[in-house]
């Protein structure tokens, strides 16, 4: 089968993603065979390639992409629930212990001995992926391969943060960068009935952000027009959060969503509002969200139009390359066989 691997992780321009050609794997007992229709393209995926997250082995050429949507083509003798030629889809999250104190209490997302799709077992970037039965999704017949890839990573991130931010119904929320994961959040927070004002410092993802019906849309160093019940921090630049905890009302909270962030200024020790706080959103998503962020079709992914194959898969993550700190305003690209 064809697959790409981070062969050296550097600079996605020295091209770290190396094509190679190997056996189909094979599943254990607990596993199914997943034919990979479509892959999205993560930021994470992008930070793996670049040696942000570090390889967990570096004897291993990983395989990433976590934002796989294919069909079930073989499954282990001890799986249930899961017939071949189902669609499916696979997540970030690839297993968990399931004994710790996080897992036994419905926090899997903190488990202490957590695996990754992309990190710790081969993902998407292959005509096939090996994944564990019990963190494979069914997929609903109304999202089709496109749009679902983006909701087994960003769509769930996003629908967590948005939940850890805790604004009440009819509140304001802050959402701080508008690429992926931000822009299905909005979707989600406005079907909601908040209030969103999109803080970013792209002119393009701005009005984005206005075109799907957010009430405020400006640079991401700006103020929002009123006091903030909560906030959701996307882009991955630390320097953010002191102008984002400026912006909450008493008591609310800044959720930081994402794996990856810079370093934080040493003045955000202090909260310039009493009362407010922030918090990180350690790891990703616990395996039972997904179907709440699907929102009976109301959620749906932009598109810009680039569906790149295989074959030329390092392509597809040079154009994922984030621009300059805080512009991230970029629409989702995916990778599709």
């Amino acid at each position: 089968m064809r697959a790409w691997v981070v062969a050296r992780p550097g600079p996605i321009d020295s091209k770290p993603l190396e094509r190679v050609d190997r056996d189909p794997p094979t599943p254990g007992p607990e596993e199914v065979l997943v034919r990979v229709r479509v892959c999205g393209v993560c930021r994470t995926d992008l930070h793996l390639a670049e040696g942000d997250l570090p390889p967990r082995d570096a004897n291993v050429h990983r395989t990433p992409g976590h934002e796989i949507v294919g069909t079930v083509d073989a499954v282990g003798r001890d799986v249930a629930g899961l017939d071949v030629g189902q669609r499916v889809g696979v997540p970030w999250l690839a297993h968990t212990c399931g004994v710790c104190t996080y897992c036994r209490r419905g926090d899997e997302n903190l488990c202490v001995t957590p695996r990754f799709t992309g990190w710790d077992v081969d993902g998407g970037y292959a005509d096939y992926a090996v994944a564990h039965h019990a963190f494979v999704y069914p997929l609903p017949d109304e999202l089709d391969d496109l749009d679902a890839a983006p909701m087994l990573c960003s769509g769930i991130i996003g629908y967590r943060a948005l939940g850890r931010a805790g604004v009440p119904p009819g509140g304001a929320l802050g959402i701080y960068g508008f690429g992926a994961s931000a822009h299905l959040t909005a979707q989600i927070a406005l079907a909601q009935g908040m209030r969103v004002h999109v803080l970013t410092r792209s002119v393009a993802a701005q009005q984005l952000a206005l075109d799907l019906g957010c009430h405020s849309a400006a640079g991401a160093d700006d103020a929002p027009p009123e006091q903030l019940d909560g906030a959701v921090l996307f882009a991955p630049v630390g320097t953010l959060v002191p102008p984002a905890l400026a912006a909450l009302d008493r008591g609310a909270t800044l959720s930081i969503a994402g794996i990856y962030l810079t370093d934080i200024p040493a003045r955000v020790r202090t909260p310039p509002v009493p009362g407010t706080h922030a918090h990180e959103h350690h790891g990703e998503h616990p395996r039972r969200r997904p179907r709440a962020v699907r929102a009976r079709g109301r959620v749906e992914a932009a598109r810009a139009g680039h569906r790149i194959r295989l074959r030329r898969g390092a392509r597809c993550a040079r154009r994922r390359r984030p621009r300059p700190p805080h512009r991230s305003g970029r629409r989702p690209r995916r990778l599709d066989i």
